[in-house]
């Protein structure tokens, strides 16, 4: 009776500050859109758009598998070298079996990395954070020693043609990435798995009361994740046309402050595919932005760190509320 009276207390500028706050990153988004149109000519053009969405479809997908993880409570920071890995053997075994068996070798070995990672955090105790860490290091190690620290070239470049598929500016990569963000925001909203999801993020105790298989559970999302991760450095490898020993350096970083720019709680318990893909569009079109002013590198990081510390602070802004 005190809630509800409460709630219908509630000015509407206290209504439109609370909207504001949850739906910040689509505000952000705008913001950001209109600051660059008045800052560069080049902008809202529309091969400069689809190429925003080309770009932050990567980090993108990366994100989608990030989200699922996250919403557990949990964090995956070896996605980038898991993509680097998928690359360099979706491009490297071409000449020994083949294009697509190769791709397939190269998903296969993201879904079982992350079947890895999944199941030493859940039968060891340790934390997502150290488990993860360690591979980070450990598979990019592997993929030096497989590319003997150089980069591979594809052997027959109509492998490069297959992501040159548009429909107007958007790129395959894109509507890639746009598909799995449906299917994954539909898990989320519609399936069980959706829902032991949140509530394993939210309550871990009370999830394992309720019938949960949390350790089986958590080992499907991390396997998911690093899916997901070998899926964006198969689509990487296409595009370039070979594969980098450092691909993906870091890129677990920027998937992590796409997630959080998107809502989506360290602590677990909340977030949703559509709110990251505001924060994957952000942050390319801010990565975007900087570049065409021709920003240094560094200006850019500061910039990236400044709208992590930012979200986090929003974050913290919205549990306090939500307490009171």
């Amino acid at each position: 009776m005190t809630d509800l009276s409460a709630t219908e207390a509630r000015s509407p500028a206290q209504l439109v500050t609370q909207w504001l706050l949850r739906n910040h990153i689509w505000v952000f988004l705008v913001l950001t859109m209109v600051v660059f149109s008045f800052s560069s000519p080049y902008f809202l053009t529309l091969n400069n758009l689809g190429n925003i969405l080309t770009q932050g479809a990567f980090i993108g997908i990366l994100a989608i598998g990030m989200t699922m993880v996250m919403i557990d409570g949990e964090i995956d920071l070896s996605v980038g070298a898991i993509l680097a890995l998928a690359s360099a053997l979706a491009i490297g075994l071409q000449d020994h079996m083949g294009v697509w068996p190769a791709v397939l070798l190269g998903l296969l070995s993201g879904t079982a990395l992350g079947f890895l990672n999944g199941t030493l955090v859940a039968l060891s105790g340790m934390h997502s954070f150290i488990v993860t860490l360690g591979g980070l290091i450990g598979i990019r190690g592997l993929v030096f020693v497989y590319s003997g620290e150089n980069a591979l070239m594809v052997p027959d470049f109509s492998y490069t043609e297959i992501p040159e598929l548009y429909l107007g500016p958007v790129s395959l990569t894109a509507m890639i990435f746009f598909a799995l963000a449906f299917l994954f925001q539909w898990v989320l909203s519609s399936t069980r798995h959706g829902r032991e999801t949140y509530a394993v993020g939210d309550n871990i105790e009370a999830a394992h009361d309720a019938g949960i298989n949390v350790k089986r559970h958590k080992i499907i999302n991390f396997t998911i994740c690093g899916t997901l991760a070998a899926v964006c450095g198969i689509l990487l490898s296409m595009r370039l046309g070979t594969a980098e020993p450092n691909a993906g350096k870091i890129w677990e970083l920027w998937t992590i402050i796409a997630v959080v720019l998107g809502g989506t709680r360290l602590q677990g318990g909340y977030g949703s595919i559509w709110m990251t893909i505001g924060g994957v569009l952000t942050l390319a079109v801010l990565r975007n932005g900087l570049r065409l002013l021709n920003t240094p590198n560094y200006v850019e990081l500061m910039v990236m760190g400044a709208v992590l510390i930012l979200a986090l602070a929003l974050d913290k802004l919205l549990n306090s509320r939500e307490g009171t």
